[in-house]
C-alpha cells in the first residue's frame, strides 16, 4: 500500500540527558526536520500532520573504550573515549499504523582520542552521531514507502 501522506509534524524533542550542551535536543530537532524536508516530499506543519514524530534525548554518555597497556600511573586509563547519545522516538502514521512505533530507542556513538579536548570536538561528534540516529529513525518510519 502506497503512503499518501502529504504532511509531517515533528514536535520539538525534549532533553532528559544528563550532560552535554544545553541545546542538545533543539539541535537534534532541527537536524531531524531538515533531513525529512530534504529527503521526502512532505510538507512540515506545526500540528496534526498525517505523519508525526516526537521524542526525547535520553542519553549523553562518555565512557572509556579500552584500557591502555601502559604501566605506571596510567593503569586503567583509556586511549579512546566513546560518546554515546540515545534518543527515544515515537512515530505515528495517522493513515496506516503498520510501521508506527512508540518510545523506540535509537542510539549511536563516536570514539575519540582521550587526549583530545572534548569541548573542541564535541559539536563534530554530536553531528556525526545525530546523522546516524536520524538515518535510523528515517529508515524505521518512512523508508518503507
Amino acid at each position: 500500500m502506497a503512503i499518501t501522506a502529504e504532511t509531517l509534524t515533528i514536535e520539538t524533542f525534549y532533553n532528559e540527558a544528563e550532560g552535554g550542551p544545553p541545546d542538545l535536543a533543539q539541535t537534534f530537532t532541527n537536524k531531524l526536520r531538515d533531513y525529512y524536508l530534504q529527503n521526502t516530499n512532505l510538507t512540515l506543519v506545526k500540528n496534526d500532520g498525517e505523519l508525526q514524530i516526537e521524542g526525547v534525548v535520553t542519553g549523553y554518555k562518555l565512557s572509556p573504550v579500552a584500557p591502555t597497556a601502559a604501566g605506571g600511573n596510567n593503569v586503567g586509563l583509556s586511549d579512546l573515549t566513546r560518546l554515546t547519545i540515545t534518543v527515544s522516538a515515537t512515530y505515528t502514521n495517522t493513515e496506516d499504523d503498520t510501521f508506527n512505533f512508540e518510545n523506540k530507542r535509537f542510539s549511536f556513538y563516536s570514539d575519540f582520542d582521550s587526549n583530545q579536548n572534548l569541548t573542541v570536538i564535541e559539536n563534530r561528534l554530536i553531528e556525526e552521531i545525530y546523522d546516524q540516529i536520524i538515518l535510523d529513525i528515517f529508515n524505521a518510519s518512512v523508508a518503507n514507502w
